[in-house]
């Protein structure tokens, strides 16, 4: 069959495919290992502008593919100018010293520290033109001399280094994800932070953050302890409250997207709105015959998920859950259907319009990916006229929530498992027992909470809030606990998650039975994630640290110390043991601070501290390879790893070869791109 013939079968559904060749476009833009150039980036907007007239002249069976063909290039362009747009100074080198600036974020580190994200910032003798932008430091050692407050000048003395890179290669690039923030440094300080300079006038968005602290100070003053840090994280977005052992939990009952404000809470907030409101108005005889109701109550539902977008801070998950609405109720406004997979694309569309870099990032990906699965499912339903249930209202609702939630559960599974790197099991009763109540008491409340503010009796909707989010809390706690109930997996090869999404998106997307050849593919992303290989050794970018696959699992060097790399690895390899306990599996021939191994016969060096690296460094011709974490001249002839080197190149991934050694490194894979210049 030709490919018009085939595409005219799509006719009328092929917008949904709109996000899914941007996307492409954007991924291909991030996948380059060099950054284009004026004429790269002159030729694509001549192609662009050369599709977009041959698309108008013609045909309709070869428009579609012209389309998809200015989709993937105008998507390489959005995400390279969305990279240098955010392009700000990074600190060049390691900072120890006076470090003031101005608080605009606050949140807590994986370590459960304060962390403090400044601007305006001013370094002890490094010049305005070479100081970063925005610092991210995390507050150690004894604190509490100041609160922190968006806003206020605070001074310290820390230490500040620029933002590193994968800790594996082809891992998570960090340095990436802070340049999209505009991060030119991070750190830590363990002397007290002091306040310097109060709260003055500030930007309109360090405004409407300042007015989300402060709710969110007065939601943890009226409801103390977890549950005000509950409520509070899934009314303002403020998570720094709640501990580490509490996300834990949450994440191994698969209840942590209660927190993420996204399509849940705005959909329950808004949909509250709309529906009280238009019971309201249906109330009044003369508005109900007379005003269109329908309309009004789209209209004020629309506010209010405004509202809640800005005091929320606005991430990817509430943009996409406020975009997502915005187009339902602009279509009832419009007198046409709300709920459909167009609507998912426009979505799609403008947040990877505002933000290409979101394409990456778990929250997208997860709330996509649940998104179009239940439109889909809940589509298909419609369109086959499933009758309703006669059963009891609450063996319906459930039944809905247990649908849903195995539905949104089937399709971010595959996602939340290749970026967390676990599978919880009883995900689905766990949000049996708890979705119900935040959709019938949680949300009213807190609307209600936020109507009673004004008059001051906030706390008595906040009061009732207390007993259902223990309950989830407990519930959480309870399903973590259970035998069983996460089990880890090895992470993903670079073409699993592209393959399986393509896949997915085939199936739900495609009109007729040849829409389950996505079925097929999403299989061989499955076969290729369980053949997946995990490095044979490992090197740390410091060069402090060496994991070396054994059968019993990685075996490192030392027992603490470069404890973000480590964890990465354990966790990447599917056994998420301690570091300490990862160390008693050496495999090391130890001499003081130098350790040999052999790999598969090839033998390596690896030692630390100036001493120990000379040594290493003599014996060079002995060994394949040599790793040391200090700068050292390197002889002819030898392969040596040292500080320099590695600062340049990254991390180190090592596999054995006939010949000797395979050595990849982060900058392989990465490239020579802005953010890692």
């Amino acid at each position: 069959m030709a490919l018009g013939d085939i595409l005219d079968r799509q006719r009328g559904h092929l917008f949904p495919w709109s996000p899914v060749f941007y996307g492409i476009g954007i991924a291909g833009y991030f996948a380059l290992r060099f950054e284009p150039t004026r004429s790269h980036w002159t030729l694509i907007a001549l192609a662009i502008a050369g599709g977009l007239m041959a698309g108008w002249r013609a045909g309709d069976r070869l428009r579609p593919v012209l389309t998809a063909l200015v989709l993937v290039l105008a998507g390489g362009c959005v995400a390279g100018a969305r990279a240098h747009l955010v392009a700000e100074t990074k600190l060049a080198y390691r900072y120890y010293g006076p470090v003031e600036g101005r608080i605009i974020a606050i949140d807590r580190s994986v370590s459960d520290a304060v962390r403090l994200t400044l601007d305006r910032v001013v370094l002890k003798n490094v010049p305005p033109a070479r100081t970063p932008a925005r610092v991210r430091v995390s507050l150690h050692g004894e604190q509490g001399f100041f609160t922190p407050e968006p806003g206020l000048t605070i001074i310290l003395t820390g230490h500040l280094s620029p933002p590193g890179g994968a800790v594996e290669p082809g891992g998570f690039d960090f340095r990436r994800h802070a340049w999209f923030q505009r991060l030119g440094a991070v750190g830590y300080t363990r002397t007290p932070v002091l306040a310097y300079l109060p709260a003055g006038e500030s930007a309109p968005g360090l405004a409407v953050y300042r007015v989300r602290m402060r709710i969110s100070e007065a939601v943890r003053r009226a409801l103390p302890g977890r549950a005000g840090a509950f409520a509070a994280a899934i009314t303002t977005g403020d998570r720094s409250a709640i501990d580490q052992p509490t996300l834990a939990a949450l994440r191994a009952s698969n209840l942590a997207h209660l927190l993420a404000i996204s399509g849940l809470h705005m959909g329950l907030l808004t949909g509250f709105i709309f529906g009280a409101l238009r019971l309201v108005l249906a109330a009044l005889p003369y508005v109900a015959l007379y005003w269109p109701t329908k309309k009004i109550a789209a209209v004020c539902a629309l506010i209010a998920g405004a509202v809640y977008l800005a005091l929320s801070g606005g991430n990817v998950a509430t943009e996409r859950a406020f975009i997502m609405v915005s187009v339902m109720f602009g279509a009832v406004l419009a007198d046409r259907r709300a709920i459909t997979l167009r609507a998912v694309a426009v979505a799609a569309l403008l947040v990877l319009t505002l933000r290409p870099e979101a394409l990456y990032g778990p929250g997208f990906q997860m709330s996509f990916s649940a998104t179009t699965a239940l439109v889909a499912v809940y589509g298909a339903f419609n369109a086959r006229k499933v009758p309703s249930s006669p059963k009891p209202y609450l063996l319906r609702m459930l039944g809905g929530v247990a649908l849903s939630s195995l539905v949104a559960g089937l399709a971010t599974a595959p996602i939340a498992a290749a970026h967390f790197n676990q599978v919880p099991h009883y995900g689905l009763i766990a949000n049996m027992v708890s979705v119900p109540l935040m959709g019938a008491v949680i949300i009213p409340l807190a609307v209600l909470a936020a109507m009673l503010a004004p008059l001051g009796l906030a706390w008595v909707a906040l009061s009732l809030m207390d007993w259902p989010i223990l309950w989830i809390l407990g519930v959480a706690e309870t399903v973590s606990g259970w035998p069983g109930s996460v089990s880890p997996v090895i992470a993903p090869g670079a073409s699993v998650l592209p393959l399986m999404t393509l896949g997915a998106a085939w199936l739900v997307l495609w009109q007729g039975r040849a829409r389950a050849g996505g079925v097929p593919v999403m299989v061989l992303a499955l076969v290729l994630w369980s053949q997946a290989d995990r490095p044979a050794l490992l090197v740390s970018q410091s060069g402090g640290l060496l994991g070396v696959m054994t059968d019993a699992g990685r075996a490192l060097s030392k027992p603490k110390g470069d404890g973000f790399a480590a964890g990465i690895w354990l966790e990447n390899d599917g056994d998420p043991v301690a570091q300490a306990d990862a160390a008693t599996r050496s495999v090391f021939e130890e001499q003081g601070r130098l350790r040999s191994i052999r790999l598969s016969g090839h033998p390596v060096l690896h030692a630390t501290g100036k001493a120990a690296a000379q040594d290493a460094v003599a014996r060079c011709r002995t060994a394949d390879l040599v790793v040391v974490n200090v700068r050292v001249e390197t002889p002819e002839g030898c392969l040596v790893y040292d500080a320099k080197r590695l600062t340049e190149e990254g991390a180190l991934a090592i596999e054995p070869v006939a010949d000797g050694l395979s050595v990849v490194s982060a900058r392989d894979r990465t490239g020579i791109r802005p953010w890692t210049q």
